[in-house]
């Protein structure tokens, strides 16, 4: 059965709301917002990774219970330092993505999502690789709170992963997006 534009627009009710949300609470991001909102309303299929331009993906920026470490992954890929996340692949609920997302490349089960706001937005360019061009990710991040347990398990997407005491973050990356989750904990102590 055909989807009508009525279902097309319902999809994205979620995701509008949510950047609708972020405006409010983060005002000087306002570029980077108007460009995730361009393109959730000009692609239907936003969720969807076989949106060759680009698509939406979710990650989680794990804190433990003091919020002064994160848990980051070693991306094997593009071998940095990130939070873990991916793409939807048609799922429209970005904080449930950005939890699969975590469980998956941590191995932990006890992850609680502190907002269902979304905490950071981010897009950056992935580089083309052999199956797919260069694309866009359409990042919307998520807040995530886990205590503090070294039993995660390294999955075959990462190198490695690390709980890093914010203090120390620039030891691990300069990624402007990781700094600014950074800065946004901080002001949450």
């Amino acid at each position: 059965m055909a989807q009508t534009k009525q279902d097309l627009i319902l999809h994205r009710q979620n995701i509008f709301s949510l950047i609708q949300s972020y405006g409010l609470k983060f005002p000087n991001e306002l570029q980077t917002l108007q460009r995730l909102y361009r393109f959730v309303s000009g692609n239907p299929s936003c969720f969807e990774r076989e949106l060759l331009s680009g698509h939406i993906t979710g990650s989680a920026w794990i804190v433990n219970k003091g919020f002064k470490k994160t848990l980051l992954t070693h991306h094997r890929k593009l071998d940095k330092w990130l939070q873990p996340g991916g793409h939807a692949d048609g799922v429209t609920d970005v904080a449930e993505v950005a939890l699969r997302e975590a469980r998956e490349e941590s191995g932990l089960s006890d992850l609680v999502l502190v907002s269902s706001e979304m905490f950071d937005i981010d897009v950056h360019l992935i580089p083309a690789g052999m199956t797919e061009p260069a694309h866009y990710h359409f990042d919307c991040r998520f807040l995530i709170c886990c205590p503090e347990n070294e039993n995660y398990v390294v999955s075959n997407e990462s190198h490695d992963l690390a709980w890093v005491q914010l203090a120390d973050i620039e030891h691990y990356t300069e990624e402007v997006s990781i700094l600014r989750m950074v800065e946004k904990t901080i002001e949450l102590r």
